[in-house]
């Protein structure tokens, strides 16, 4: 049992000990460990740390903040920088320091971060600091986030070669404890050596959270005794001034990258792992690796049954590399001494095996041992003839594209140990990866429509992009980077991207070239800050037809919220656009009104709302320069967290929909792009909700052309019966047996991001380390917080030292908590999965993906998604429950949905962690305590007794729509029934006439289907939402009573409606606005809905209008299709009559919008009634033939 007096706050106050950190954490720690290292020796010394936001460093910043009043309190300044280059350049002013009287302290160590992309932006400064040094006392650490698999970047990137180019050492950690190490080593080598020294941040590592050792005086520094400074320099090989460039050009070459490798040489950076101590059985086969590819090649030979011990007697040698450029020369010679052949284990393109080959080139053959690494022997250039009679290249052995997988290690160290042993375990593990590839091949489930479904990364609910990104018809768009670049994947007319601070300017180099006049940019305002200014001033120069579309959203989004790292107003922003000679700016808002308190912007300067968007950019696009439009709206994530916080108002203001008026036409959606705008099945179809535990209070899905929205004003949402109900019939539950831990147990959890998957890693991972067991949790958080897929690899072992690669492996996963459907039958998840080993349990709701807010018919395949994972795991090792659903009706919210699960899967024992343990996390976590531990309760009981919990928390009533008929005389009778009230008996009675002729035709073929679906699509067409219907069904108590069963307290409606008699369209963009209307529209329903008598008279006022003429046509229409069905058919007709009969279900929607799908639907409608007719006619021939 672990120590339970752990806080939050002893990752960065622990000064002796273990302590659970995340690789972000460790970096915001190891500042402090240096100072302290300092503070110990005796030296008066600071700390300096900037750089710039990017995956996988992308919370590095929010982390610094938030440990701020530990850095002060060991003198460490943290300043985040306007971009990456501008910080590199503070971080140099650092070494500076006492190079000018009045420094305060002796140095300052330093600390630069950034992803792949900023070291690229960074090439020149790094080249200059570098060659001019660091400080003695001071010391520059770069911590570089790469992205070798490109999961959220536009490209993948592996920064070695060019710190390599610029001549800056480079350390590799493999995991988060070696972040603290290497990082100590950093500093000491920066200051013995000059150089400014790289740490390579890889998101293997860096979003792992383990169980460390803290202690700063524990890394043991030496400084090297076989390295000569150069003599009579004062100053070493620090920084000094002057110092003319071919001095620095000099030292740097001939002295500080050689005291680097002395350095490395002296702390045994790079060593031996693994080796044969039998002379009489010396080493054969020698590895080379680092990093997170040392990590996969111990985890390889561990499932290929080669534990250390038989790796040493079988001949394999390891050697581990610290610091992979430039390669310590002795250290190689030795490790290489007696070998037949090394293989080098690295990802993407070729470092250490470059300088492998050159170090060993000289030796004689009889001795040199074989390289191979990226290529077998057969070489990496070699031409090899095939048999179409080309060339090419030799054989990829580990490829440099994407990452390396344990499972393509595993293969590579099968194939080169092959040669001189073999086991059974190594031919099972070979036969299962073989068999697992095999069977994930068509795992992708295709929905409707045969495109694969996939959880898509989107914009959150209630996103300004949602709205900003739109278009006029006619026009395109070019992307910006972060959650810009989302936008290339939707259905914008905008494509194609630039590197951050290029928006825009790929115009400059088409708009001479083209006949297109103008086009469209997005830039966001945190990319316009960091470096997009210049882009914008680019194409003033180049005198472009471009309208910049700059969202200002105070946040930037995309790496999770963080504020711009400067000021920058709206008003700032219209005057600084106005001095780089732009003359048209439009500010467009989701509120308007209050730009009148605000001063100082730019003359002449129109606010308009958003809902004027579209008529805004017709008017620029006409404009021959460059125009701004500023989209003025806080990000929607940011203004969740800051109501959370109560740093900003939440509004007594909910969407709700109708969902007996909603046609589910889906408008709603395509003028939100919402994901909180969720499908609904019901009686009469599918219809929509709004999904209050995520949806934002954007409301911009209100704009949808329907009268089914309601906004509900004042109130609350109804709490979950389990916060107010007597539980106690449940009684004592039992302790499950928990796994054990003797050999890692690995727990992998799927979900979305966005939905707190990350946070319920984290739990577990604190709950182990409370416990006193190793642990690692790897986060493959990707875009995490936009609603893609999301991972977290959780190994938990008795001992630290057990656990290797942060990842689970093919087939390795013992436990699989899937935290949706979708994510968990995707062919990422089911490769970690095996069966008779693997046990789930699976959040079985069916959450919509980005999809269905383009496709109205979207369906969810839950079940196939299901099999796949029954299949995957064996039979009777898959538990599903709509956990979802269990947490919105138990504790009112579905955010407590994942730890329900987390209840399910402790109680079926799942997971080797202690419910004291577990509770502590929870504690700790410090976020809605008592909520979160009765949802992890609430799982528990779940799981031992499901159906007592499900009765537990069953409504007392359902609203009747959701009810869904089981037969086709049900069908019938509840339509008869919808109808009568709709109009009269007299009215029902003509439905029912039709349905039972089509039924009684049909009997003689052995179907019902026809009849099924002509009692849909029928009544559909009689039951018209006119106005009267519409009253009607506002007018109902039910609707009453759903609201209800929502909402709470004292709230009143308002009723977002285009009367038609009051509305006229948008003489530019064809579309009517909706206005809102008070509580008194009930009093206005109930009056309306009483005068359907006049409906189709002469009285009836709404009667001529067009929709109601297109409907009437529409029901003549289809009576006319029924007979001619009914006329012609026969079983070589039924299908085509079924497709016929089933037109209406596609007609839906009100005004323009149902007009638009009459027009989608006529042509198939004609092509079928020609193929009847036909068809029938042929059919007929052939039998007179």
């Amino acid at each position: 049992m672990g120590d339970f007096s752990t806080t939050l706050d002893s990752r960065y106050t622990v000064t002796a000990g273990r302590v659970f950190l995340s690789g972000t954490q460790a970096l915001v720690r190891l500042p402090m460990l240096q100072r302290m290292r300092d503070e110990a020796a005796g030296l008066n010394t600071a700390g300096f740390v900037s750089g710039y936001r990017g995956s996988p460093l992308g919370g590095l910043d929010q982390a610094l903040w938030k440990a701020r009043p530990h850095l002060d309190a060991h003198r460490i300044v943290f300043q985040p920088a306007v971009n990456e280059d501008l910080a590199a350049t503070a971080i140099w002013g650092t070494q500076q320091l006492n190079l000018f009287p009045g420094a305060k302290y002796d140095g300052v160590f330093a600390m630069w971060y950034g992803k792949g992309p900023g070291v690229d932006r960074c090439g020149d400064v790094f080249r200059h600091a570098n060659a001019a040094g660091t400080a003695r006392l001071g010391g520059v650490l770069v911590i570089a986030g790469d992205d070798h698999a490109a999961k959220s970047s536009t490209l993948p990137h592996q920064t070695e070669h060019v710190f390599k180019a610029v001549m800056m050492p480079v350390l590799y950690p493999a995991n988060v404890q070696e972040y603290l190490d290497y990082g100590l080593h950093g500093w000491a080598m920066s200051r013995y050596s000059g150089c400014w020294v790289v740490m390579k941040a890889l998101a293997d590592t860096v979003e792992t959270s383990a169980s460390v050792w803290i202690d700063p005086l524990s890394t043991s520094i030496r400084v090297p005794d076989d390295f000569q400074m150069p003599e009579n320099d004062p100053h070493g090989l620090n920084i000094r001034w002057p110092d003319p460039p071919l001095q620095q050009e000099a030292r740097l070459l001939n002295h500080k990258l050689y005291a680097a490798l002395a350095y490395c040489r002296a702390n045994r950076l790079n060593r031996v792992v693994i080796d044969s101590t039998d002379p009489n059985s010396p080493a054969r086969l020698g590895i080379i690796t680092a990093g997170k590819a040392y990590l996969d090649v111990r985890q390889a030979l561990g499932e290929l049954g080669i534990d250390d011990e038989l790796a040493a007697q079988i001949g394999i040698r390891l050697y581990k590399v610290g610091m992979v450029w430039p390669l310590e020369a002795d250290g190689v010679r030795r490790f290489a001494e007696g070998l037949e052949e090394i293989l080098v284990v690295e990802e993407k393109r070729q470092l250490l095996e470059y300088q492998l080959k050159e170090e060993l080139y000289n030796w004689r053959e009889d001795v040199r041992p074989r390289v191979v690494g990226k290529f077998d022997e057969k070489g990496e250039w070699a031409l090899l003839p095939t048999g179409s009679g080309h060339l090419t290249h030799g054989d990829w052995l580990l490829p440099a594209a994407g990452e390396l997988s344990v499972a393509q290690v595993a293969r590579a160290l099968a194939a080169r140990i092959g040669r001189f042993f073999t086991s059974s375990a190594i031919e099972a593990r070979l036969a299962l990866l073989e068999a697992k590839q095999r069977s994930l091949a068509p795992t992708l489930v295709p929905a409707s429509g045969g495109t694969s479904i996939q959880r898509t990364p989107y914009f959150c609910s209630g996103c300004p992009h949602n709205t900003s990104t739109r278009l006029p018809e006619g026009s395109r768009a070019v992307a910006g980077i972060g959650c810009h670049y989302m936008v290339t994947w939707m259905d914008r007319k905008t494509a194609t991207f630039t590197h951050m601070g290029g928006e825009g300017v790929t115009w400059v180099g088409q708009a001479p070239f083209t006949r297109e006049r103008h086009i469209f940019a997005n830039l966001g305002d945190g990319t316009y800050f960091h470096s997009g200014l210049l882009a914008v001033r680019q194409s003033v120069a180049a005198r472009a037809a471009i309208t910049y579309k700059i969202l200002y959203n105070d946040a930037v989004a995309m790496t999770g919220g963080q504020p711009v790292d400067g000021q920058l107003s709206v008003a700032q922003l219209t005057r600084q656009l106005e001095a780089e000679g732009i003359e048209r700016i439009v500010i467009v808002s989701d509120d308007p009104a209050k730009y009148r308190q605000v001063r100082g912007l730019a003359p002449h300067t129109p606010i308009r709302h958003r809902d004027e968007l579209d008529a805004v950019q017709r008017q620029l696009r006409d404009y021959p320069g460059v125009s701004v439009l500023i989209y003025e709206q806080t990000c929607a994530t940011e203004k969740r967290r800051r109501r959370k916080r109560g740093k900003l108002p939440d509004p007594a203001r909910r969407a709700f929909i109708n969902e007996t008026v909603c046609e589910g036409c889906g408008d709603c959606g395509v003028q939100s792009n919402c994901l909180s705008v969720v499908p609904v099945e019901t009686e009469f179809g599918r219809k929509r909700a709004i999904d209050q535990s995520s949806c934002n209070k954007d409301f911009s899905c209100i704009n949808g052309f329907c009268p089914s929205f309601v906004t509900v004003e004042g109130g609350r949402l109804r709490r979950g019966s389990a916060m107010t109900a007597d539980a106690s019939r449940f009684g004592t539950l039992p302790e499950p047996l928990l796994p054990d831990t003797s050999r890692p147990f690995n727990v992998l959890i799927t979900g979305v991001g966005g939905t707190g998957v990350i946070t319920l890693g984290a739990l577990l991972g604190m709950a182990a380390h409370l416990d006193g067991k190793g642990v690692s949790v790897l986060d493959m958080t990707g875009l995490a917080q936009k609603f893609g897929a999301v991972f977290s690899h959780l190994r938990i072992a008795d001992q630290p030292g057990d656990i290797h690669a942060a990842r689970i492996d093919t087939g390795e996963a013992h436990a699989l908590i899937g935290g949706d459907l979708v994510v968990t039958a995707g062919s990422e998840a089911l490769s970690k999965v095996l069966a008779g080993k693997t046990r789930a349990v699976v959040n079985g709701a069916e959450t919509p993906t980005a999809e269905f807010t383009r496709n109205p018919d979207w369906q969810f395949p839950q079940e196939r998604m299901r099999q796949q994972i029954v299949e995957a795991c064996g039979a009777g090792n898959a538990f599903f429950l709509d956990t979802a659903e269990l947490s919105l009706r138990l504790m009112g919210d579905a955010v407590y949905g994942n730890l329900v699960l987390l209840g399910v899967a402790w109680q079926r024992g799942l997971l080797p962690l202690s419910q004291t343990a577990i509770d502590q996390a929870i504690q700790l976590n410090a976020t809605a305590v008592e909520e979160n531990r009765q949802a992890f309760l609430w799982g528990r009981r779940a799981a031992h007794d499901p159906q007592a919990v499900q009765q537990f928390c069953q409504p007392a009533s359902e609203p009747a729509q959701r009810r869904l008929s089981e037969n086709l005389d049900e069908t019938i009778c509840r339509r008869v029934e919808t109808l009568t009230a709709y109009q009269d008996a007299r009215y029902a009675e003509r439905y029912r006439r039709l349905v039972e002729q089509v039924r009684d035709a049909e009997s003689r073929l052995q179907s019902t289907a026809l009849s099924e679906a002509v009692a849909r699509s029928y009544f559909k067409l009689l039951a018209v939402k006119d106005e009267y219907e519409v009253a009607r069904l506002y007018a109902d108590p039910a609707f009453l009573q759903q609201l209800s069963d929502e909402f709470e307290g004292d709230f009143r409606l308002r009723f977002h409606l285009a009367p038609p008699l009051l509305t006229r369209p948008n003489p530019v963009t064809g579309g009517i606005r909706k206005h809102g209307y008070g509580p008194w529209m009930l009093s206005v329903f109930r009056w309306l809905s009483k005068l359907k008598g006049l409906r189709g008279t002469f009285a009836d006022p709404f009667g001529r209008t067009a929709e109601r003429r297109m409907e009437r046509q529409l029901l003549a229409d289809y009576e006319a299709d029924v007979n001619l069905i009914l006329s012609r058919l026969g079983p070589e007709t039924l299908t085509s009559a079924i497709e016929l009969a089933s037109i209406p279900e596609k007609i839906r929607g009100y005004g323009h919008v149902k007009a638009a799908s009459v027009a989608r639907a006529r042509p198939r409608q004609d092509a079928l009634r020609a193929h009847l007719r036909e068809q029938r006619t042929l059919a007929a021939a052939e039998r007179r033939h």
